[in-house]
């Protein structure tokens, strides 16, 4: 087993409950701000213009945008009760709305846009609160597929972006501008280390710029005219349309779907953060996912109130995280500060916005690839049976092929065409369609639900030994499959020991068609993550108590995998017990 030092993640410099020098924050999250503001802002410029919108309604949008998503990255970060993540997860305006917002401002206006869009977040709320029912379909496998096809969804993007030069411009400028901020940061990412790792990203930002600045590229005087202070003129706001006529209802069930698509890409991200955010590798918590998918919700609802474009979180925060190396989360309260200020500052905003397109997008090329191996690391690390490698591959490539119009885009029409021509949604839904089939086809389950108490285990071993009964398991499957149960029966009562209340436990049981079986055990919430524990199991027998090592050391030797998902409504423990490799092989010897 590895020692501590070895798994240790030497690359984290500072964990999200760690405080960062004030001045590190600061250039953290302003430089993180300075690459989100622009894509925050361009979203509701595309959706207002393309459905013919006036400018006072443009303005108070992007006012609007920037205010909501500087509060919702803070809240995201300092996670206020159940809401929030607890982690750096930036909030911005989500492009996969583009299409249901053009059409709701073009047939209904304002005040239509605003209504749809805080009618659809109440379905966020819901989807957070029983994030537990849908663990089987949300999966590891689906989250990490959509974050590799958020990649494939935005690259053709940033490819334009690396060539968008005003005309007249040398041709030599664009290539010039990206290449020198690429090589800059690939170059100093692969070769520094320690405080300058922090500094990678805006050096490699500013060496662009200044290679800009030869060109005639850096509009200065777009920052000199811009005032220092403004407000939307009045008569932005939108207000709301209660009339809930026919093109509320026709419109409803798109916002209804891409904020479930939204919300997959923040479950996503959610587990992604988790991933680079601590030095020691640990299990996902899904009560920060909960926390995250919650804080999303809020932010699509104050998107509505604002009357602007619905938000969602941005996966360039997994990257920066992890090219920066800082995953405190007073980086993530000085960006959602930066933010709020620029809304007011428009001076600001216009510095950030002056920033040529191929100094902008080679550096989200970076930030992309970084994400896109993020998102292998998640299905790899979940164990990658061929199912699992069906699933992905196959969403992968059928959202690549959408995303790139190579598969039947004449058929589609212009609004499923506008819809599927999303790489994320086409993969992501292909994605959950064939988990859904797996668990629809999947053997029959058995359960048997008793109080999480001792005294529940004779009622339970007599289950399983008729489960394995019924399916002619011999006495070593049969007593390995119940000291599995046992075992993890009894660290899920030594968890909940100090808690007075009455708790129950839901066993699940099914075969997997061979010679394994899978347990799930749900019972009510616990401290303390059992897959932590057992990977921790050496460097922490100092301190655990001795009948706790022993049901760890049991449960890791019994099982071939264990684990363990924690949400606010439940604990949920799946162990997974397969026959020694002796007794396969004289099973197959003897068929």
């Amino acid at each position: 087993m590895q020692s501590e030092s070895d798994r240790r993640d030497q690359s984290v410099l500072y964990e999200p409950n760690e405080r960062p020098p004030n001045t590190i924050a600061f250039a953290l999250g302003f430089q993180a701000a300075m690459l989100c503001i622009a894509g925050i802002v361009i979203t509701p410029v595309i959706v207002v213009r393309a459905a013919g919108g006036g400018e006072p309604y443009l303005s108070w949008a992007v006012f609007g945008a920037l205010l909501v998503s500087g509060l919702t990255t803070v809240l995201q970060a300092v996670r206020v009760g159940r809401i929030g993540a607890g982690y750096v997860l930036l909030m911005g305006t989500s492009g996969a709305f583009i299409a249901v917002c053009v059409t709701a401002l073009a047939k209904g206006g304002p005040a239509m846009l605003a209504t749809l869009v805080v009618i659809s977040s109440l379905f966020q709320f819901a989807l957070s609160t029983r994030l537990s029912l849908l663990r089987r379909i949300i999966t590891p496998t689906v989250a990490g597929t959509v974050i590799m096809l958020i990649a494939v969804t935005v690259m053709p993007i940033v490819f334009d972006m690396l060539a968008d030069v005003p005309e007249g411009t040398p041709s030599a400028a664009a290539p010039a501008c990206a290449i020198a901020t690429l090589f800059v940061i690939v170059v100093l990412a692969l070769r520094v280390s320690g405080v300058w790792r922090l500094w990678v990203p805006i050096i490699g930002i500013v060496v662009g710029c200044i290679v800009a600045s030869f060109f005639g590229l850096y509009d200065i005087q777009r920052v000199i005219e811009a005032p220092w202070i403004g407000f939307p003129a009045g008569g932005g706001w939108p207000g709301f349309d209660f009339s809930f006529g026919p093109v509320f209802w026709s419109l409803l069930p798109a916002f209804i779907f891409v904020t479930l698509v939204g919300a997959i890409e923040t479950i996503g991200d959610s587990i992604a953060i988790q991933k680079v955010s601590w030095r020691t590798p640990r299990a996902p918590d899904f009560r920060a996912v909960q926390g995250a998918v919650t804080a999303d919700g809020v932010g699509n609802l104050l998107s509505g109130i604002a009357g602007t474009v619905p938000n969602t979180t941005y996966s360039s925060s997994v990257s920066i995280t992890e090219l920066t190396g800082v995953a405190a989360r007073g980086v993530g309260v000085c960006i959602g500060i930066v933010f709020v200020t620029a809304s007011f500052l428009p001076k600001v905003s216009a510095l950030l916005l002056a920033i040529p397109n191929p100094v902008v997008g080679a550096y989200v090329t970076v930030l992309l690839a970084l994400l896109f191996v993020v998102g292998m690391r998640i299905i790899v690390q979940d164990g990658v049976d061929y199912r699992k490698a069906m699933i992905a591959g196959t969403a992968f490539w059928i959202g690549a092929g959408f995303q790139d119009q190579a598969i039947f885009a004449e058929y589609l029409g212009e609004w499923w065409g506008a819809l599927l021509g999303n790489g994320m949604t086409a993969g992501g839904l292909t994605a959950i369609f064939l988990t859904l089939f797996m668990e629809l086809t999947a053997p029959r389950r058995q359960r048997v639900e008793t109080a999480l108490t001792v005294e529940a285990l004779p009622e339970i071993m007599a289950f399983l030994e008729k489960f394995a009964s019924r399916r002619g398991w011999d006495a070593g499957m049969t007593n390995r499959l119940c000291l599995s149960a046992e075992e993890t029966l009894l660290i899920l009562i030594q968890q909940g020991e100090d808690e007075q209340a009455e708790k129950r436990l839901l066993l699940i049981v099914r075969s997997d068609g061979g010679n394994g079986a899978e347990l799930e055990f749900i019972a009510s919430t616990g401290e303390g993550n059992i897959e932590d524990r057992m990977a921790y199991l050496r460097e922490q027998t100092e301190e655990m108590p001795v009948e706790h090592e022993i049901s760890l050391r049991l449960l890791q030797h019994f099982t071939s995998s264990v684990r363990h998902q924690q949400y606010h409504d439940a604990d949920i423990v799946t162990v997974r017990v397969e026959a020694p490799v002796g007794e396969k092989k004289s099973k197959e010897e003897g068929e």
